[in-house]
């Protein structure tokens, strides 16, 4: 394992309490983030079809989860650092370089990281939020130890279950995982609309009603239970108060601290 995964490993975090913000200058720049969320409510979509699917297991279904985003994740890695971006994180995180290349580097990275561990560290809460205002948006992955609280889907998993049942036993608790894998399946179904729904098409939008925006994905494992929430969320309009030209580390907003009073148990930090 290189050194700074061993780094990331041991609890530093560049994601606490920070979000990245990325300008919205013109419509092409919105036309293109819209096609980013289409193609991340696709990958949802994906895998609630794989949740429904009895002869899949869970973990298949997150590993495709995973796999699309992280796939999303090296893109802005190398829009933002280039094909060099595992160097210049390194460089920002050993005190090499400060600057915002660096940061943002270090930030993307290290999501990257998080996703990779994220449906095989127990109790362990990811939240990943993405905001648009009138000219910019920030998106927010965080990771928190503790229990996902509040409404949502829970649904168990028969594969991380130790369970000391008898033949009828297990044959009843795996229908029982399954019912609720389909539950899960239906609940996220219902909402997927609200991640494209952040970048309204510009062309037959108007502008009025493409100011604000915003969704929230929450997952969490606690042994065999997991627990989903995927909401719509309205960004505050008062958070920014100055024009942005490039992407920027910036303070995580109310919404976000909002959220994880909402969802997270007092245990989660």
């Amino acid at each position: 394992m290189s050194a700074l995964n061993e780094r990331l490993r041991d609890g530093h975090s560049l994601l606490q309490g920070r979000a990245v913000r990325i300008p919205l200058p013109d419509a092409e720049a919105e036309q293109h983030c819209r096609e980013e969320m289409c193609r991340t409510a696709e990958i949802e979509e994906r895998k609630c079809e794989l949740l429904d699917d009895p002869d899949v297991p869970v973990a298949e279904a997150y590993e495709h989860e995973q796999a699309g985003l992280q796939q999303c994740f090296t893109a802005h890695l190398q829009q933002v650092a280039g094909e060099d971006y595992y160097d210049a994180a390194a460089a920002y995180l050993d005190g090499e370089r400060d600057d915002r290349v660096g940061a943002l580097a270090a930030y993307y990275l290290e999501c990257d990281f998080r996703l990779q561990e994220r449906y095989t560290v127990d109790e362990q809460v990811s939240v990943f939020l993405v905001l648009r205002y009138p000219d910019c948006f920030t998106v927010n992955l965080g990771f928190h130890t503790g229990v996902v609280t509040g409404e949502g889907v829970r649904y168990e998993s028969a594969v991380h279950a130790d369970t000391d049942l008898d033949r009828r036993g297990q044959e009843q608790y795996y229908a029982d995982c399954r019912y609720s894998q389909h539950e899960a399946a239906c609940y996220l179904r219902e909402r997927i609309d609200c991640i494209p729904a952040v970048f309204p098409d510009p062309e037959t939008t108007p502008t009025d009603e493409r100011r604000y925006g915003g969704f929230v994905h929450i997952t969490g494992r606690h042994g065999q239970v997991f627990t989903e929430v995927l909401d719509a969320v309205a960004p505050s309009p008062d958070r920014f108060d100055d024009a942005t030209h490039t992407p920027a580390i910036v303070a995580e907003g109310p919404e976000a601290r909002r959220i994880k009073r909402e969802f997270l148990d007092d245990a989660a930090t």
